[in-house]
């Protein structure tokens, strides 16, 4: 049963390269990566259903025993992660079809797009650090080809940016990675965690806490490496934007909240509530002043993906067991509907041709069901009950009241307003007042674009209204990584 651990890498990767030898067959690569991504997105939801009741899966491919081999590991934050990285990754591939230029599509499109999941899911599943080096690296290539894809003066020129900083941060991320073997002698995450309740280092420690953790922040665009991300998600077309906007950054995320439980939970008032929540608190805060500073809908959401992220760590800070389920499902929460809400933005620029909300008007008199649609998903963002922004919100500023963590609640429930005034800035300026778009624009259907993002909306609502059993879950994922053992003697078979 182990064996299909591999599945969600090895697919995406045979696949990919089979589509290298169809590039010009773009109506055969549709339907062979639809059905890839439908595929991996069924074999997600068995794996967390089978992990869900029957516990944590190890591969040791080779047969090597951990920590001597190279481990895969499916746990409950692994396999959550991973349905939720397929979920977005078939919605955003649906869009595509009915929206990347053909021009476009003949530049490897679908080759790259399969490539890019090859590393977010081994990210996800790799049990091993220097491994999830090597994910990183797959992922960051091909989205380095998504990013440039179709290669405007624009894209080149602010995609440079998103090269150079992930460069320096995986030499960065390397340096890291040796110091800690210096320290452990082992790579395996299960071991280190395992070698580091034994050592006393905390000094030297906290040096590579601190190093890694400027590494994942970069890659998850927390403060104050986030300057890349607003212009770079602006350049490519919607469907790469909503892809990179629902999974790369929380990639980065999930790094930090697994290394940060597992291995460097020796110092927990200098890394988690010290470091990590004062950089959460300035995240959030200073992401949606770029977000209310913004006229365009796009630009807009970019901001919003690093302000959002901060709520994410700021529960991964707090670390009580109730903040950190709260974190968990506002991953779950923020993935959806972000990639929703810049897959939303991606319908209006098809009817309108632009994303300048002085430019637009009128939608919601021509197109009303994306209007109110978009409007549920914007206020699930801010936070407004009974949706799933709001449970999710709810448990991490809590926990913070709890915690005697006043500032940064304080700082939490203040992002939420200028979120909501922010994402209504976008529905009065878009879709209220007067028509902007012309007559021919307005006759646009928008129905088949609306497809992919349906089940996006519904999740939303639904994720709201069934917030129990959501939260239960998040409670046993939280409660499962907050205890190092349960981890370290899965993998050890301890």
């Amino acid at each position: 049963m182990s064996n299909v651990i591999i599945l969600p890498i090895i697919i995406p990767f045979i696949i990919g390269a089979i589509l290298i030898l169809l590039y010009k067959r773009h109506g055969v690569q549709r339907v062979i990566s639809g059905i890839t991504m439908l595929g991996l997105l069924a074999l997600s939801v068995y794996l967390a259903i089978y992990v869900y009741q029957h516990g944590t899966l190890v591969l040791e491919l080779g047969d090597w025993e951990a920590p001597f081999g190279i481990v895969f590991v499916a746990d409950l934050l692994s396999t959550l992660m991973l349905l939720l990285s397929t979920l977005v990754g078939t919605a955003c591939l649906f869009f595509g079809f009915q929206t990347i230029a053909r021009d476009r599509e003949k530049q490897f499109f679908y080759p790259l797009y399969l490539f890019l999941m090859i590393g977010v899911n081994g990210s996800f599943l790799t049990g091993d650090l220097f491994n999830l080096f090597v994910f990183f690296e797959v992922m960051l290539i091909a989205s380095y080809g998504l990013i440039v894809h179709g290669g405007t003066g624009y894209q080149l020129r602010e995609s440079f940016k998103y090269v150079i900083i992930n460069i320096f941060a995986s030499a960065l991320f390397i340096v890291g990675i040796a110091w800690i073997y210096s320290i452990t002698g082992t790579m395996n995450m299960a071991h280190i965690g395992e070698r580091v309740a034994e050592l006393d280092q905390t000094g030297a420690l906290n040096i590579v806490a601190v190093m890694l953790f400027i590494v994942f922040a970069s890659k998850g665009a927390l403060f104050p490496l986030y300057f890349w991300l607003p212009r770079s998600y602006y350049g490519p077309p919607a469907v790469i934007a909503a892809l990179f906007g629902g999974l790369l950054t929380k990639v980065g995320i999930y790094a930090i909240i697994r290394t940060f439980t597992v291995i460097f939970n020796h110092d927990v008032t200098f890394t988690h509530k010290g470091l990590i929540t004062t950089i959460a608190g300035f995240t959030m805060l200073l992401g949606v002043l770029g977000a209310v500073s913004q006229f365009d809908f796009k630009r807009i959401l970019s901001y919003h993906i690093i302000s959002q992220v901060g709520y994410m760590v700021m529960g991964l800070g707090i670390f009580t067991p109730l903040a950190v389920a709260g974190a968990i499902y506002y991953i779950a929460h923020h993935m959806i509907v972000k990639t929703a809400l810049f897959l939303f933005a991606g319908v209006t620029q098809k009817i309108t041709g632009t994303t300048d909300l002085k430019k637009m008007g009128g939608l919601i008199g021509t197109h009303p069901w994306v209007a109110w649609l978009f409007f549920i998903t914007a206020i699930s963002l801010a936070g407004i009950p009974p949706l799933s922004g709001f449970f999710s919100k709810f448990p991490i500023i809590l926990s913070g009241f709890e915690e005697q963590q006043y500032v940064i609640s304080g700082v939490a429930l203040l992002v939420g307003l200028l979120t909501l005034f922010s994402m209504m800035k976008i529905f009065s300026y878009a879709f209220w007042g007067k028509q902007k778009h012309t007559e021919e624009q307005a006759k646009i259907p928008a129905g088949k674009l609306l497809l992919p993002i349906l089940p996006l909306v519904a999740l939303t609502i639904i994720l709201g209204f069934a917030a129990e059993p959501i939260f239960t879950y998040s409670m046993e994922v939280a409660e499962d990584i907050m205890d190092p053992a349960n981890y370290i003697e899965s993998v050890l078979k301890e």
